[in-house]
């Protein structure tokens, strides 16, 4: 009797607090339920909100960030009440202090002021605003986090040269790490560009000139950032896919110019990066800049609407790129009314304006004056406030600095950048000089302007730890080798990758510069020749007073007259370029004995340069571009059309380095293709298996790539298109076979109709260690 009135008491409290539970339940609104599903939590906030509370979730706060702080430099609520009374919706890079000033010159924010200024603002915005939005933070995240003390890994570009996929992912679930740590959720990050002219000062920024590299290896860094689950992992952020689209290959090679490019070659070569990345579940998109045929991007449905959203199946948020709906009147001129410009990206489908929302600003007007419906305003919100939840931040919005300064910079992520550096080296040329031997030195020259100093590359800040060639080359001979440098040659004497103007070095100071160097170099009995490029010359170009577009695709400045002073003395050289632009140089590569293409190789650029010097790396990297002989080959790349190139009166058509390319201090012996079946339906699949064997004395990685040729085909076709790869490290006498399987997506192309078909016939399937160096085999896909 007791047992049986005990349980009828304990399932009486039971019901009760089920009861009072529903109730809490019921009377929490359903956005703030974390267990209701996210569209339904979008849709019921999206019902509570007012019209400026709307308003304020597409626009963004970064000029103005400081009229928020006080005296001490503090954020202030009284402010973000007075000047946002219906709250922040997004705030741009929070890390920075003065929008666009450079960091050189005045330091970011650390990770505990970042951390502080961006919890402040979140515990406002929970407890001061009516409906407790928290705020969305989004940061730059190239090739590392660009805030004070972030991991610098190689530049884009040099990534790209790894071809390695599952480094990149490594490297960018670090770099996100890092972010997020800090209280940011989106990173505007990767850029899925296909580069095609070297001249574009941005090319460093991409993966290079192939359409499929460039969607394997922004595939991987949306990996990286964002996992592959949702809703986001704490430790994860929000991928940006940049610049949709053609930004690439903008006419003359200048940056924003249009994209003079037909509906073809941006479905087989520009778009592919794209559908790849939204089929990976990124969630943000950024438009690019630039026009296609007479359309900017943030005016062009077609592109975002039609393609993005419809044939690509985009469901996440389009953010604009900085400034490109106020451009839309003052760069391309398809208005004179800021509002026009903002219904246009609005209707067009573009959900935020950043930085500042100046534009989108204007809408409420707009609305009543029956230019947009309220329809249009609210599906952009609802792209933005899903990010919101998709990030957890109703229910945890705020950072953790101990964390922050604990992972920011820390060993595993040092060890990691030190890694990638080491593979993305490329060796270009080798007459037997490389690897050199120390106890064959007494004394090794350092020469050039980029010996002595760091170059990270655009979207880059102040790392915690930096290591030059110099630096690495001493710490690797410690006292065995007497080591002495030079400048040589100074590129600037002021500017760089933040500051508008940029000033030569005078030509008189830097041929005194080379004397001197000659004077250093003459005693050595080698010389390693650090030239090419650095981030105040070749950058992005984002103002007419902002330029970072080249002319030409050469050593800027004395750095030639350098170069011939040292092959002068007789004595061996090794050429190790530190760019970001892949460089037309001939002449320097026939005289050097070594040519190694370091581009800008991260923070611990130095440590891996030495190493592979001196042979503890082997160089496994390859070309992710075509380097043209010359400025006037332009464009050039490798999957050209059949008519292309037929050749120059007196000069040579051939490239200086083919895509694909790289050497090894080891030898590979690489197998003809072996297909699984010699015929196949349109509809089916074929395996190609390579044999690959080190054939030399030291361990080393071979990248064996895989390109396919139409044969015949009804519309013209590439010569050749990369269609697989894979990266294998193989011990001196070890084999391996390497297996790739093809299916549709390698034999389907646009048809006459722009239909995506397989049309049957016979098709080469080509594989080898770089895309000139191949076997073949037939293959034939029949109906």
């Amino acid at each position: 009797m007791v047992s049986a009135f005990r349980l009828a008491t304990v399932v009486a409290t039971l019901l009760i607090a089920s009861d009072a539970s529903a109730q809490v339940r019921n009377d929490r609104p359903v956005y703030k339920d974390p267990a209701a599903p996210v569209e339904q939590r979008v849709q019921d906030l999206l019902s509570r909100m007012t019209l400026e509370e709307k308003i304020a979730q597409i626009t963004a706060v970064w000029t103005g960030k400081n009229d928020l702080l006080d005296a001490k430099g503090n954020f202030s609520p009284e402010a973000a009440q007075r000047l946002y009374p219906a709250g922040i919706g997004h705030f741009t890079r929070p890390s920075d202090r003065q929008n666009v000033g450079s960091p050189l010159s005045t330091p970011f924010r650390n990770e505990r002021e970042t951390v502080e200024l961006i919890n402040a603002i979140q515990r406002h915005a929970a407890r001061s605003t009516r409906l407790g939005i928290p705020v969305l933070f989004h940061e730059e995240g190239l090739h590392g986090f660009q805030a004070l003390g972030g991991t610098s890994f190689p530049q884009a570009i040099a990534l790209a040269s790894s071809w390695d996929p599952a480094l990149l992912e490594r490297v960018f679930t670090i770099v996100g790490r890092e972010i997020r740590a800090r209280g940011s959720q989106l990173v505007l990050a990767p850029v899925v560009d296909v580069a095609r002219d070297p001249r574009w000062g941005r090319f460093e920024e991409t993966y290079g000139e192939d359409p499929y590299l460039v969607s394997t290896m922004g595939v991987a860094a949306v990996r990286g950032f964002q996992g592959t689950t949702l809703p986001l992992a704490k430790d994860r952020v929000f991928a940006t896919l940049k610049h949709m689209t053609g930004h690439g290959q903008p006419e003359s090679g200048t940056n924003v110019g249009p994209a003079n490019i037909s509906e073809r070659i941006l479905r087989e070569v520009f778009f592919p990066p794209f559908r790849a990345a939204v089929a990976a579940n990124a969630q943000a998109v950024m438009p690019s800049y630039n026009e296609i045929d007479g359309v900017p991007s943030h005016a062009n449905r077609w592109l975002l609407q039609d393609i993005l959203r419809g044939e690509m199946g985009f469901k996440g948020a389009i953010v604009s790129d900085y400034f490109a709906i106020k451009e839309l009147i003052d760069v391309h001129h398809i208005t004179t009314n800021p509002m026009e410009a903002a219904v246009r990206a609005l209707k067009t489908g573009v959900s935020a304006d950043l930085p500042n929302g100046e534009s989108f600003a204007l809408l409420p007007k707009a609305l009543a004056e029956g230019r947009i419906r309220q329809a249009d305003i609210d599906r952009a919100v609802a792209d933005m406030l899903r990010l919101k939840f998709l990030a957890g931040l109703f229910e945890q919005p705020y950072a953790d600095a101990r964390y922050a300064e604990k992972i920011t910079g820390n060993a595993e992520a040092r060890a990691l950048a030190l890694e990638a550096a080491r593979k993305t080296v490329v060796l270009l040329k080798n007459d037997g000089v490389l690897p050199l031997r120390a106890d064959g030195l007494k004394t090794l020259a350092v020469i050039g302007p980029n010996a002595a100093r760091v170059e990270l590359g655009g979207y880059s800040n102040v790392p915690k730890h930096v290591v030059t060639l110099l630096d690495g080359i001493k710490a690797k001979l410690g006292q065995r080798v007497n080591v002495v440098s030079a400048e040589g040659v100074r590129l600037t004497e002021s500017g760089d990758w933040y500051t508008d103007e940029v000033i030569l070095a005078k030509r008189e100071d830097n041929l005194e510069r080379i004397k001197e160097a000659v004077k250093i170099a003459q005693g050595a009995d080698a010389i390693v020749l650090a030239v090419g490029g650095s981030s105040a010359l070749h950058r992005e170009a984002w103002a007419k007073n902002h330029l970072g577009d080249s002319l030409n695709l050469g050593l800027c400045g004395e750095q030639n007259d350098l170069a011939q002073a040292m092959f002068a003395l007789g004595k061996p050289v090794v050429v190790v370029l530190i760019n970001g632009q892949p460089l037309s140089i001939p002449e320097v590569v026939e005289k050097a004995n070594g040519v190694i293409e370091g581009w800008y190789a991260g923070q611990e650029g130095g440590t891996a340069l030495a190493e592979v010097l001196f042979g503890d790396a082997n160089p496994g990297g390859k070309l992710p571009v075509t380097v043209a002989r010359d400025v006037g080959q332009l464009p050039y790349f490798y999957n050209q059309k059949p008519s292309a190139h037929r050749g120059y009166h007196f000069e040579s058509k051939e490239p200086l380095f083919p895509f694909g390319f790289g050497l090894s201090y080891t030898k590979f012996e690489l197998g003809e293709p072996k297909l699984s079946s010699a015929r196949i339906d349109a509809a089916g699949s074929v395996k190609v298996s390579v044999d690959v064997r080190n054939t030399g004395g030291m361990q080393g990685d071979e990248v064996v790539q895989l390109y396919v040729r139409d044969v015949a085909s009804s519309i013209t076709r590439p010569v050749k298109e990369l269609k697989a790869f894979r990266r294998v490290s193989l011990q001196p006498g070890a084999s391996t076979t390497v297996e790739f399987t093809l299916a549709k997506e390698a034999f389907a192309y646009w048809n006459e109709q722009m239909k995506y078909v397989v049309e049957p016939g016979e098709f080469s399937i080509m594989t080898g260690p770089n895309s000139v160096d191949l076997k073949s085999a037939t293959l034939t896909v029949g109906d």
